[in-house]
């Protein structure tokens, strides 16, 4: 299974395309959406400033990226192309391939979080304390894992020609409604209820209750808990009855 990470991070960091949009992109849009606010402009209903706010924003979305993007297209691709049940004739277990998939996702999202988080400081002058800086890494790192899952399972789902369509939709659904291009108080009522239950909302607060120094909510943990464990049980299932078909 070791041998197998270095593959998907070997083949991860020679992917121009996809480094620029999983580290660069996020801190570019950071960059832009928060131009057009002053460095004292807060959030209403957060008492965060609005670069403070849309920092935690764009570090979830970069991570978001790196794992659900990367993961699902190569799955499906690996999947028509052969290369999955080339691998099921070795002694590698499915978990390890699963693992392998997840550990390379999650070790090329920790650079679009730093990324954004050391863009804000130097430009955007955020500024927290050294726990605060190291929780938040560690929150949004541990809650990537969730969108790692989703990843697995589109990958299985969705054939080769469907999983890009497929993935931008849930992509950009859950970025918009989830709040991590703009706040969700901004959102009709009936709107925020339903972004309230999503679990890139309930990610993105994890990491705002760390910058107003508060613990993170109950039901923001609990929504992501139960939100992986439909993932990861769905991308097992998926896992299964792909290997009955091959």
């Amino acid at each position: 299974m070791t041998s197998l990470i270095k593959l998907e991070l070997a083949r991860a960091l020679r992917n121009r395309k996809f480094l620029f949009f999983s580290v660069l992109y996020p801190s570019i849009l950071f960059l832009i959406f928060s131009s057009s606010s002053g460095s004292d402009d807060r959030v209403d209903g957060t008492g965060l400033t609005v670069a403070t706010y849309l920092m935690v924003s764009m570090a979830s979305f970069g991570a978001l990226t790196a794992v659900l993007m990367g993961n699902s297209e190569r799955i499906a691709k690996e999947r028509e192309s052969g290369w999955v049940r080339q691998l099921r004739l070795t002694s590698l277990p499915g978990r390890g391939y699963v693992l392998a998939k997840t550990a390379g996702a999650a070790v090329v999202s920790l650079p679009s979080i730093v990324v954004v988080f050391a863009v804000a400081g130097a430009i955007k002058h955020v500024r927290l304390d050294a726990w605060q800086w190291l929780a938040l890494t560690g929150v949004i790192w541990a809650g990537s894992l969730v969108f790692a899952a989703l990843g697995v399972a589109i990958g299985y789902l969705a054939s080769g020609d469907a999983v890009r369509p497929i993935t931008m939709i849930i992509y950009f659904g859950l970025s918009i409604l989830g709040g991590l291009w703009m706040p969700s108080t901004t959102f009709p009522q009936w709107l925020q209820d339903i972004a309230e239950w999503l679990p890139t909302h309930a990610y993105a607060a994890l990491g705002r209750a760390i910058e107003q120094s508060q613990a993170p909510g109950a039901q923001d943990i609990a929504v992501l808990a139960v939100y992986f464990v439909l993932f990861a049980g769905g991308a097992a299932w998926l896992y299964r009855k792909d290997t009955l078909k091959a």
